[in-house]
């Protein structure tokens, strides 16, 4: 481990309060066939799509909760990307970019840029032109190891672009734990959050400021994971957790009192608080909706798609994926 120091904003009271007002409706659970499904998107049937721990990509029912297996990827699949043909787009942590068609035969899109192998691929959105946009979370760790690189906090997340003859471009580095990726309806800009930065990133594709990066919205009281654009036009945000008072008190500090936070124990180690939580912010950063409540029958959110004011949720660590309202 080598740790950077850093010195995050300060916590905004929201980051303490574990229900919003008005609070997240109830969660019902669709059961599955095995645990993680870390991302959740809508196909273009109107069923949804998650990848679960074991590598099958699964295709669910959201009315009945019928489950079918797409494929097994032989990795770890995490983001998704439906398009209307019924193209399915999975950035697999271990494997790298992957393309599923209609037909069933999956392939390999990109496994290593500038020559380097392709780690830790997050999320994924391709654009109508063809362009696909993808982000890798960490250079240095494993999805297993996930917390040592939020621990490290040494920047080794990338965004990238493959466009439509298979060239791939990194258009933003440096990223704190580049997670989940959508592209502006107008393809004005595209977000990434940056789960180890509270924040979520905007790259500029057109107009003046063409290239260049700021926040969309930053100092956010949890930890951003997968986002979606909803059908209200809102990006949804979901977050896995509240921000850790302990972590942020370690980041400014030496880098060796994380070298051995690292170095305990699983079980010694700080865990997560169980909640459910998703947030949705329009493209000026302003927040529509922040909806919470405690984690009892389903935590550790890390995707959430909104359609028509149904919420469904993605997680980590469940065997299901959660099903809700915007309250």
């Amino acid at each position: 481990m080598n740790p950077q120091r850093w010195t995050p904003p300060t916590a905004p009271p929201r980051a303490r309060r574990s229900r919003s007002t008005p609070t997240l409706p109830e969660v019902t659970r669709l059961e599955l066939p095995g645990a993680g499904p870390e991302d959740v998107v809508f196909g273009p049937d109107g069923r949804l799509i998650a990848g679960i721990a074991d590598g099958s990509v699964l295709s669910i029912d959201p009315s009945t909760g019928d489950v079918r297996r797409l494929v097994n990827t032989g990795g770890r699949p995490l983001g998704l990307h439906a398009d209307p043909d019924g193209t399915l787009l999975i950035c697999d942590s271990e494997r790298g970019l992957l393309r599923l068609s209609p037909d069933g035969a999956l392939e390999v899109l990109v496994d290593e840029v500038d020559g380097e192998r392709l780690s830790f691929a997050s999320n994924v959105v391709r654009g109508e032109d063809g362009s696909i946009y993808f982000s890798s979370s960490s250079s240095r760790y494993s999805l297993a190891e996930y917390m040592g690189d939020i621990l490290e906090h040494s920047g080794t997340g990338r965004l990238f672009r493959r466009d439509p003859s298979g060239r791939v471009d990194t258009l933003l580095s440096n990223l704190d734990f580049a997670n989940g990726v959508v592209l502006a309806p107008d393809r004005s800009c595209v977000l990434v959050a940056e789960t180890g930065g509270y924040r979520v990133s905007r790259y500029w594709l057109t107009g003046p400021k063409a290239g260049t990066r700021d926040c969309l919205i930053e100092n956010l009281p949890g930890f951003p994971d997968n986002m979606g654009l909803g059908s209200d036009g809102n990006v949804w945000i979901a977050l896995p957790t509240a921000r850790n008072p302990l972590l942020d008190r370690l980041l400014p500090l030496p880098g060796i009192l994380r070298q051995i936070v690292w170095m305990l124990p699983d079980w010694v180690q700080p865990k997560p608080a169980k909640t459910i939580w998703v947030m949705a912010v329009d493209f000026d950063g302003k927040v529509v909706h922040d909806l919470q409540i405690e984690g009892t029958n389903f935590s550790m959110v890390t995707g959430v798609v909104e359609r028509d004011g149904a919420l469904y949720l993605g997680s980590l660590t469940e065997s299901a994926v959660g099903a809700t309202r915007v309250s």
